[in-house]
C-alpha cells in the first residue's frame, strides 16, 4: 500500500493522556487473519482523494460547481448549479456533506447538533521512534482527548478534541500555541507530535452531527456519506461508512443494469435506491449511535479519585499532591472496553456485509 500504511499489524488502543500508560491494547491482526479479513490500513484523506480523482479523470470531475437545487420527473432528474447551469441524469446521489443542499431540498432544513467539542487536526512530517510497534493510539483526558495514527510515507496524522462552546476562533498563527497550552502537561508522545507540526498544517473545526433519518431519498434521488448520516469522528468511521455506501450503491446499480431494466422507468430506479438505503441502515445506525456514545464517555475520563472536598482536602491547601488512587470505575470501564470495544472493532472490520 504505497500511498498509506498497514497499522493493524502493530499495537493499537487507548492510553492515558498524561502518563502515556496503556489503558487497553487491541489485537487486530490475529482476529483479522482468523476471519480472512484484510489487515487494518490507513491512508491520508488527501492522498485518497488524489487517487480517486486521477482514476475517474480530471476531465470528468467539475470543481467549484455547487449544486443549489434539483428537480425530477418521470424520466430524468435535473441538477441546477450555482452558476445557473442545468444538467440532466438518470440518478442524483447527494454526497455533499453535512450541510447538504440535496438533503435540505428533500426533507427541509434542520438544525445540526453541536457535539460540545472543537477539533484540531494536524499532519506532521515526522517519524516517531515507536513507529514500528504502534499504529493507532487514543490518549484520554478530562474534557479533551487526542488521537494519533501513522498514515505512511513519513507522516503522522493527529486530532485534538477539546470540550468547549462552538464558534470560538484562534488568532492568526495561534492554533499551535493554544494546543501546547491545552496538552503541554500531557505525555511526550502527544506534545512531540504537536511540536513537530507546522502551523499551516493545523486546521480547526467545530464538530456537528445530525439525528439519524431512515429514508435517504425520494424517487431518482438518494443520499450518501455525511449528507445521509453525518456522525462524530470519535471512531474514525465517517469516511469509511461513506466508502461502504458507495460500494453498496454500485452493487445495486450493477444489478439494475444487469436486469435489463430501462433507466427511464422511474419506479424501478426508486425501488433500487430504496433497497440500497435499507441495506445500509442497520450498520450505519449502529456506528452512528456508538460514535455519539464514545464522544460523551471519552471526555468524561477521570483516572484518579479526587479529594478536593473530602477528608484529605487539607493536602491541597498545603500544596501536597493528592494520592494517585485509581477510581474503581476505571477498572470496570477497562474490563467493559476489553470485552466490548474489541468485538465492536472486529464487527466494523468485517465490512458492510
Amino acid at each position: 500500500m504505497e500511498a498509506g500504511c498497514v497499522t493493524g499489524d502493530r499495537i493499537n488502543g487507548v492510553a492515558d493522556g498524561v502518563s502515556g500508560k496503556w489503558f487497553i491494547k487491541l489485537n487486530l491482526l490475529s482476529h483479522a487473519m482468523k476471519r480472512g479479513l484484510p489487515v487494518t490500513s490507513v491512508i491520508c484523506r488527501m492522498a485518497l482523494q488524489d487517487i480517486l480523482l486521477n482514476a475517474v479523470g480530471l476531465d470528468i470531475v467539475r470543481n467549484k460547481s455547487k449544486v443549489v437545487d434539483f428537480m425530477q420527473d418521470s424520466d430524468k432528474v435535473t441538477v441546477i448549479l450555482e452558476d445557473g447551469q442545468h444538467y440532466d441524469g438518470d440518478v442524483l446521489v447527494g454526497a455533499d456533506g453535512i450541510w447538504s443542499k440535496v438533503r435540505s431540498k428533500l426533507f427541509g432544513q434542520e438544525e445540526a447538533k453541536y457535539s460540545d467539542y472543537t477539533c484540531y487536526s494536524g499532519l506532521a512530517n515526522f517519524v516517531p521512534p515507536y513507529i514500528d510497534t504502534i499504529g493507532y493510539r487514543v490518549f484520554l483526558g478530562l474534557n479533551q482527548y487526542f488521537v494519533a495514527s501513522d498514515v505512511g510515507n513519513g507522516k503522522m496524522q493527529w486530532y485534538g478534541f477539546h470540550k468547549e462552546p462552538p464558534n470560538n476562533t484562534d488568532p492568526p498563527g495561534g492554533k499551535k500555541k493554544r494546543l501546547l497550552n491545552l496538552y503541554g502537561h500531557w505525555c511526550k508522545e502527544v506534545v512531540e507530535l504537536i511540536s513537530e507540526t507546522q502551523e499551516d498544517m493545523i486546521l480547526r473545526r467545530d464538530i456537528y452531527d445530525r439525528d439519524m433519518i431512515y429514508t435517504w431519498g425520494i424517487g431518482r434521488v438518494t443520499l450518501l456519506g455525511d449528507a445521509a448520516h453525518p456522525m462524530q469522528p470519535n471512531l474514525g468511521q465517517g469516511g469509511c461508512m461513506a466508502i461502504e455506501d458507495c460500494y453498496q450503491l454500485i452493487l445495486e446499480l450493477d444489478k439494475f443494469v444487469s436486469s435489463g431494466l430501462d433507466f427511464q422507468q422511474s419506479n424501478g430506479i426508486s425501488t433500487m435506491l430504496r433497497r440500497y438505503e435499507r441495506k445500509r441502515m442497520f450498520r450505519i445506525s449502529t456506528v452512528h449511535a456508538a460514535s455519539r456514545m464514545a464522544s460523551k464517555s471519552l471526555t468524561a475520563y477521570r483516572p484518579y479519585l479526587e479529594f478536593g472536598s473530602g477528608p484529605l482536602s487539607f493536602m491541597l491547601s498545603q500544596n501536597i499532591s493528592s494520592p494517585k488512587i485509581i477510581k474503581p470505575s476505571v477498572h470496570v470501564v477497562r474490563a467493559f472496553l476489553q470485552f466490548f470495544m474489541l468485538r465492536f472493532m472486529i464487527w466494523m472490520m468485517a465490512g458492510h456485509g
